[in-house]
């Protein structure tokens, strides 16, 4: 009876496995990748000389740095908001949640646009706001047209709206920390507010980043809908309808408004990324190397092998 030795380790050839089908997608988004920017190039519809002129152009400069503004402020107060909101909603008194799920179930259920348009015509409802106590006596009182401009108009509606999702952020990333940390904080006579600022939140910032970081996108694009008001100065989309309003180049402009507003969404996302790997340090094993340290690595490593 004859025996057949193993094969040794180093007389086996591994033979990678072919994925043909792999290899034909490729090839076919290539092929229609190719003829989009083909068609892109040149198709003289689309204006490019008028892009070049106006990519840089003062109104839209300007109009982006309006756009800029009116993002930071509408979610400072949002952020702000939120965080009130879903401590009110986690609290045990049920006026305190309930006057949060009436905030949050009213502005969630009401288009942003609407929201917009009621605080550019809050002045119909309300000519003059006044100080005081309440029911008591006036201690002073403005016009609201005096007030409310159109920036301000724009701004609250768009931070008074982005309160509301973010308290439902703030909720779930503080629901997120396990009640053993809570509890081992009052046990040590920390008060429910000292335990949430010190404790709960810090935690929380792992769950509540990303989500943040796509409503600060999203509010960046949102802010053109203040372009219905006739926001004065006017922002990206504002200022883009100004000019081809005047010049009839309505596809080049919108063309310089979206590559404005991709420029600024990824300066965003670049942001976000960093501040996710910043928060995921205390919970992860192993953090991830960012992409420029990663880049920096494998061109040493290339340059030290050559």
């Amino acid at each position: 009876m004859t025996t057949v030795d193993a094969p040794r380790p180093d007389d086996i050839k591994a033979i990678p496995v072919r994925h043909p089908g792999r290899w034909i997608a490729a090839a076919a988004i290539a092929l229609l990748a190719a003829a989009l920017v083909d068609s892109i190039a040149t198709n003289h519809r689309f204006g490019w000389a008028v892009v070049r002129h106006y990519l840089f152009s003062h109104q839209i400069l300007h109009a982006v740095l309006v756009t800029i503004e009116l993002t930071v402020l509408a979610m400072a107060i949002g952020i702000a908001l939120g965080v009130l909101l879903a401590v009110m909603r986690l609290s045990p008194n049920p006026l305190v949640s309930g006057a949060s799920w009436t905030y949050i179930w009213f502005f969630r259920g009401t288009p942003v646009l609407v929201q917009i348009l009621f605080w550019y015509n809050v002045a119909a409802l309300y000519p003059r706001f006044s100080i005081g106590l309440p029911f008591g006596p006036e201690l002073t009182s403005f016009s609201a047209n005096s007030v409310i401009s159109t920036f301000v108009a724009g701004m609250l509606a768009l931070g008074l709206n982005e309160g509301a999702y973010m308290a439902e952020i703030v909720r779930a990333g503080i629901i997120s920390v396990d009640e053993g940390q809570t509890e081992a904080a009052k046990s040590l006579g920390m008060t429910r507010l000292l335990t949430m600022r010190r404790i709960v939140l810090p935690q929380a910032m792992r769950v509540i980043i990303p989500p943040t970081g796509n409503e600060t996108i999203s509010m960046l694009k949102t802010t053109s809908l203040v372009s219905a008001i006739a926001l004065a100065p006017p922002e990206l989309l504002g200022a883009a309808q100004n000019i081809y309003d005047r010049t009839y180049e309505v596809i080049p402009l919108l063309i310089v408004a979206s590559i404005w507003y991709l420029l600024l969404t990824t300066i965003l996302t670049v942001g976000q990324y960093y501040l996710e790997r910043h928060y995921a340090r205390g919970a992860a094993r192993t953090v991830r190397d960012a992409p420029l340290t990663r880049l920096r690595r494998n061109l040493f490593s290339y340059r030290h092998a050559a």
